[in-house]
C-alpha cells in the first residue's frame, strides 16, 4: 500500500516545505536554549516522513532512534536526568562531556537528531539542508568557535552509539526477506481492494524491541476463531462491522476520517488513480506529545524526554502488534463481508495491507496515551491540531486515553477492524506501556 516516490521527487517536495519554514529573524541569545527548536526539528521529521511515504512501523523506528539521540545529548543540560538508552536493550554507554569544557547541548541534540536521521536506511535528510544550514548558522553566530565545534562533535559521538544499535536491530535483515502474499485458506488474510497489495512488514516482529524483552513479551488476546456459521461469534463480529458501515452517522464518519492516518491512500476515479498522503499514526501521536509539552511549557530536557518516551512506546507496540498480526493472519472484514454477506459492500476507510488482529492504531494509541498519562497526568485537556495542516481537522479531548479510545473505535467506524481486534490491540498497548512506565526511570 505504501509506495516510495523517486528521490528527486521527495527532495523537491521536502525542500519546498523546509524553505517555507526557513525565514527566521536574526537569532539572539535566547535561541541557544529555546525549546522551540526541538519542536521544529520533530516537525521537520514528520514532514519528510509524509513526503517519503514511510509506512507506520518504519516511521516508528525513525522517530524512536532520532528522539533518543536528541534526548541523550540534551539531558546533560540538567544534571538530574538519567540516560534512557542505559535502561533499554542493546546500547553501548553514552559518551560524557569533558569536565570543565563548554558545550551547547541544544546544538548537540540537534546534530545528533539529524545525524541519526541521515544514516538510517531509506531516509533522505539532504532535503532538510536549507533548514539545517539556517539552524547551524544561527548557532555559529552566537557561539565561540570552540564551543560550536565541541558541541557538534559531541552530538556526533552520541549519534554513533544510537546508530550502532540501529545497525544490529535486524532491520536490514528483514529488507531481503520474501513477500507475504496472503493465503487462500479460510479465515486467513488475503490482499484487499482496491489495490490488492501484498502484506506490509511481515517480518517486523524480528526487529529488536527497545524496552520489551521480545516481540511476544506482551502477548495479545488470541484472534477469534473463523466460522461461516451465521450463529457463531465470528459471524456476529463481522455482521457488526457490516451493519455499522451501512448506517454511519456524520459524527462516526468524522471520527473515522480524523484517525485514518493512512500515509498513502490510492484514490480511484474511473481509470484515474491518484495518491493522497497524510500523517502516520506515529506522527499523529508525536504531534500530540508536542502539544502536551507546549501546554505545560516544559523545558528542552523534559520535552526531549517526552518525545523519546512516546517514540519508545510506539516502536515497541508495533513490534508486539505485528508479531500477533502475522501469527494469526486473520482475514479483514471487507474480504469476509464481500464473500459471505454483500459482494458490493466497501469500508468507509481503505483497508491497510496487513492482517487484522490486532489493530495497530489501537495498540500504539493506547501505549502512547498511557505513557503520556504517566508523564502529564490524567484529565489532561487538549485540542489536537496534529493533523490540521494535512486534512484540515482538529478535535478536543479531556485526556490522552479518551483520544486513544476514539482512535480505536474509529477503526470499527471505518470498517477495517472487528471489535475484537480493536479491544485486543488497546489491551496490548496498555501492557506495553506498563512495561515502559515500570522500567524506565525518568529522574535520578
Amino acid at each position: 500500500m505504501w509506495k516510495v516516490f523517486p528521490l528527486v521527487t521527495i527532495l523537491l517536495m521536502a525542500s519546498t516545505a523546509c524553505d517555507n519554514g526557513n525565514k527566521r529573524p536574526k537569532a539572539d541569545k535566547g535561541f541557544l536554549t529555546d525549546v522551540k527548536l526541538l519542536h521544529d526539528n520533530q516537525q521537520k521529521m514528520t514532514e519528510i516522513i509524509i513526503y517519503a511515504v514511510f509506512n507506520p512501523p518504519i516511521a516508528s523506528r525513525i522517530y524512536a532512534y532520532t528522539s533518543l539521540a536528541a534526548y541523550e545529548a540534551i539531558r546533560f543540560q540538567e544534571k538530574e536526568y538519567p540516560s534512557l538508552v542505559a535502561q533499554l536493550h542493546g546500547f553501548s554507554p553514552i559518551p560524557q562531556p569533558e569536565a570543565g569544557k563548554k558545550y551547547n547541548f541544544l546544538l548537540a541534540a540537534t546534530r545528533s537528531f539529524f545525524t541519526v536521521a541521515d544514516k538510517l536506511p531509506t531516509f533522505y535528510v539532504d532535503s532538510l539542508k536549507p533548514y539545517l544550514d539556517g539552524v547551524y548558522a544561527d548557532f555559529k553566530s552566537l557561539l565561540d568557535e570552540e564551543t560550536y565545534n565541541r558541541s557538534i562533535l559531541f552530538g556526533d559521538s552520541i549519534a554513533k552509539i544510537i546508530l550502532d544499535r540501529a545497525s544490529k536491530d535486524n532491520y536490514k535483515k528483514t529488507r531481503g526477506m520474501e513477500k507475504y502474499l496472503g493465503s487462500n485458506d479460510q479465515g486467513k488474510w488475503k490482499p484487499t481492494p482496491p489495490d490488492y497489495n501484498d502484506g506490509v512488514e511481515p517480518f517486523w516482529s524480528l526487529i529488536q524491541p527497545l524496552a520489551l524483552d521480545s516481540a511476544n513479551h506482551c502477548k495479545a488476546t488470541p484472534a477469534p476463531k473463523f466460522s461461516k456459521d451465521t450463529t457463531s461469534e465470528f459471524y456476529k463480529i463481522v455482521k457488526e462491522v457490516y451493519d455499522i458501515g451501512k448506517k454511519l452517522n456524520e459524527e462516526e464518519r468524522t471520527i473515522a476520517k480524523y484517525w485514518d492516518d493512512n500515509p498513502f491512500v490510492m484514490e480511484h476515479s474511473g481509470h484515474l488513480m491518484f495518491g493522497n498522503k497524510k500523517i502516520t499514526p506515529v506522527g499523529h501521536w508525536m504531534g500530540i506529545t508536542s502539544i502536551a509539552c507546549k501546554i505545560k511549557s516544559i523545558g528542552p530536557v523534559q520535552t526531549a524526554q517526552a518525545y523519546a518516551l512516546s517514540a519508545i512506546a510506539i516502536f515497541d507496540s508495533f513490534i508486539a502488534c505485528f508479531e500477533e498480526k502475522y501469527k494469526s493472519q486473520l482475514v479483514r472484514p471487507v474480504t469476509v463481508i464481500n464473500e459471505m454477506i454483500d459482494r458490493n459492500w466497501q469500508p468507509y476507510l481503505q483497508t491497510p495491507a496487513f492482517p487484522e488482529h490486532t489493530s495497530g492504531h489501537s495498540t500504539i494509541s493506547a501505549a502512547a496515551a498511557a505513557v503520556l498519562t504517566k508523564r502529564f497526568g490524567d484529565n489532561f485537556k487538549f485540542e489536537d491540531t496534529s493533523d490540521l495542516a494535512y486534512i484540515g481537522m482538529k478535535r478536543s479531548f479531556n485526556s490522552f486515553l479518551e483520544a486513544a479510545n476514539e482512535a480505536s473505535i474509529s477503526r470499527l467506524y471505518g470498517g477495517i477492524h472487528y471489535r475484537t481486534g480493536i479491544n485486543a490491540g488497546a489491551r496490548q498497548g496498555l501492557l506495553v506501556a506498563d512495561v515502559i512506565n515500570n522500567k524506565i526511570r525518568l529522574k535520578e
